[in-house]
């Protein structure tokens, strides 16, 4: 083992630099659009961009899940896929997408479900998660709920143990956990209790 290795695994260096970096704050990072499409729109992009705004937000993610050993984690395109694919490169997981209906090549097992003002289907490959398997379910957004209970489904019918949910930014004013109930660990980075903040 090399001297850096060493040292690291005895100081855990990847904790001490998160640590650190978690006076940060992240609201500030976040650009609020008063009028998108008839809803307020907390705009991400802004954030993502500084690197050590989008590097601490992950490992406070990971920090919060790393003790439930993920198999694999879970993401809806297409925002979640930035998540979900840096949180399972950090904790050491499998990543497996999940996308709306005719994007996967191969056989897919799908779910059609009712968001505001319409329905969408969304498709997961049925090889991609085992039964038994441990898996957490990350996205960009908690609003309503509608579309991550529809994931956490998809995941529970390919036979998959949700060990929690994990999202960058929670509408607190929308009501998504009350739809998901009390069945899973939901954990959010950033919280806004109204559409002001």
């Amino acid at each position: 083992m090399r001297v850096q290795d060493r040292i690291a695994e005895c100081f855990d260096l990847n904790r001490y630099r998160t640590k650190r970096l978690k006076i940060m704050d992240l609201k500030a990072k976040i650009r609020r659009i008063p009028e998108f499409k008839g809803v307020v729109f907390w705009d991400i992009t802004t954030l993502l961009k500084d690197k050590q705004a989008f590097r601490e937000c992950v490992e406070r993610m990971a920090d919060r899940f790393r003790d439930k050993n993920a198999d694999v984690i879970v993401s809806s395109e297409a925002r979640g896929f930035i998540f979900g694919a840096a949180l399972a490169y950090e904790l050491r997981a499998g990543f497996v997408p999940i996308r709306k209906k005719g994007k996967l090549p191969s056989k897919t097992v799908s779910l059609t479900y009712q968001k505001e003002y319409e329905s969408d289907t969304i498709e997961i490959h049925q090889d991609s998660i085992e039964p038994g398997q441990r898996v957490l379910v990350i996205d960009d957004l908690l609003a309503t709920g509608g579309t991550i209970k529809a994931n956490a489904e998809l995941v529970e019918k390919l036979g998959g143990e949700i060990v929690g949910m994990g999202f960058l930014i929670e509408l607190r004013y929308l009501h998504g956990r009350e739809v998901l109930g009390d069945k899973y660990e939901i954990y959010s980075v950033i919280d806004y209790k109204t559409p002001n903040g």
